[in-house]
């Protein structure tokens, strides 16, 4: 087995295309640190900027219990992830932040109270395909590795059949798996070697600079990441080999090995994705809109109904109700839309399992913290902090007795003080045990690729006939 492997890896050393995809893979992992180094920096100052800034409005807000109940938090930003440079997502088109909002016409004179605006559509998330456009991680080994994996491959068996060396190796005493063994290794090490040195380079450039942080969790993390490089290198590995042993000619099996990479790298994961999309499309942002303003409609109408014509004005406690349902109901149509835009994205990456390339862009997106599920856990910090935000104010506003526990009402809260160091603060962070949990299907499907691919090579080796 290993000197089948090593007359493999040594024709493939002094191939051609063995230097030209070093040459192809160092210069777009280094293309990829040079521009990683030279956009993190204004990324990331933005991100600490805007921090500062709701740290500072949300102390001046502090000044009155009554204030933080209707102004709400101010803005919450997504932090920017340390690996953005291993699988970009669709950062570009998903929202950078949260906000509330206290802007809509009160009830009775009365200042509308607080409610939470979860991110929504940008203009540019209409098209929620994965993005395989960026030079990153994910598209150096979801494109360029796997056609150099397939191109180390097509002619590994086929090639030989056709010289007549592969009947003299077989007129030895030697198992077909181990010379399947021995060529898969060959491949393997041939092709892990430049990867190898190139994701060395690119660690090394971007480690050594002053503006990039990595702590050990990101390390981590790309650990896990090139596990999972390496695990979708060996199934277009073992795929090549399939094909080959499955076509008698060299030339016939590069052109069936295109035309399927074609279909399952480039077609299958943005048309799929496309057509998953649109199989439940939420209502149109206007629509949503319209809907937004008709629920304060109907409070404030409500309210008229039953107190415009009264001469006695109601009390602070049904001020408050009205002002507390209004916020409510509100929050809760604004949910449901982003449930449905959430489901819509869910569905459109689902049906792409289909395709390896498509479930490795997910599997990179999620353990380099960017895309879609990034996205998702943002969402769920920000719902986490509006919980612990409210419970805050009315815990501050029940602990003074002289209040009258009305939130919303500017005479039904306390009176006293806030401690701006006593207010929650919010934090983005990142759970890789989430992650996991997350990723856990996607590396299963990923896995059962590998194993049905590797059994296929293996009978359609032993039933090569000579």
């Amino acid at each position: 087995m290993w000197h089948i492997a090593k007359r493999e890896l040594y024709d493939n050393l002094n191939s051609l295309r063995f230097a030209l995809a070093t040459v192809l893979i160092l210069a777009l992992m280094l293309t990829n640190a040079i521009v990683y180094l030279r956009e993190n920096p204004a990324r990331a100052q933005a991100y600490h900027n805007a921090a500062a800034n709701a740290t500072k409005t949300l102390e001046a807000r502090s000044t009155s219990l009554y204030r933080l109940a209707a102004e709400g938090p101010g803005d919450l930003h997504k932090a920017p992830s340390p690996l953005r440079f291993c699988a970009e997502g669709d950062e570009a088109f998903l929202p950078t932040h949260a906000g509330g909002s206290n802007f809509f016409p009160g009830i009775a004179n009365v200042r509308p109270i607080w409610r939470m605006i979860y991110p929504q559509d940008t203009p540019h998330l209409f098209n929620i395909r994965p993005d395989f456009t960026t030079l990153d991680w994910a598209f150096i080994v979801g494109y360029v590795l796997s056609f150099i994996a397939l191109l180390f491959t097509f002619d590994s068996i086929s090639g030989e059949l056709e010289r007549g060396t592969l009947r003299l190796t077989l007129a030895n005493p030697i198992p077909r798996h181990i010379v399947l063994v021995g060529k898969f290794l060959g491949a393997f090490i041939s092709i892990n070697i430049p990867f190898a040195v190139a994701v060395l380079m690119n660690l090394l450039l971007i480690s050594t600079s002053d503006a990039v942080k990595l702590d050990p969790e990101a390390w981590g993390r790309l650990g896990i990441l090139y596990g999972i490089a390496v695990l979708y290198i060996c199934l277009f590995i073992v795929f090549g080999l399939l094909i080959s042993a499955a076509v008698r000619e060299d030339g016939v099996s590069l052109v069936v090995l295109l035309l399927i990479w074609v279909s399952f790298v480039v077609f299958i994961p943005n048309t799929l994705a496309s057509l998953g999309s649109r199989t439940s499309v939420p209502i149109a942002y206007m629509e949503f809109w319209s809907r937004r303003i008709q629920l304060g409609n109907e409070a404030r109408e409500a309210y008229r109904d039953k107190y415009g014509a009264s001469q006695t004005p109601p009390s602070v406690h049904v001020l408050g109700e009205y002002v507390t349902t209004e916020a409510e109901e509100y929050e809760r149509f604004n949910e449901a839309y982003l449930k449905q835009q959430v489901e819509q994205g869910k569905r459109a990456r689902a049906i792409t399992r289909i395709s390896p390339t498509a479930i490795t862009q997910r599997l990179f997106e999620s353990f380099a913290g960017t895309g879609f599920e990034r996205h998702l856990q943002f969402i769920e910090n920000v719902q986490r902090y509006a919980r612990e935000y409210r419970e805050f104010v009315i815990d501050t506003d029940r602990a003074d007795p002289e209040s009258l526990h009305v939130v919303g009402i500017q005479e039904g809260m306390s009176q006293q003080p806030v401690n701006p160091e006593a207010i929650p603060k919010f934090k983005d962070t990142l759970s890789l045990t989430r992650d996991f949990n997350t990723a856990a299907t996607d590396l299963l499907l990923l896995v059962l690729f590998f194993g049905v691919l590797t059994s296929g090579a293996y009978l359609a080796f032993v039933r090569l006939e000579i």
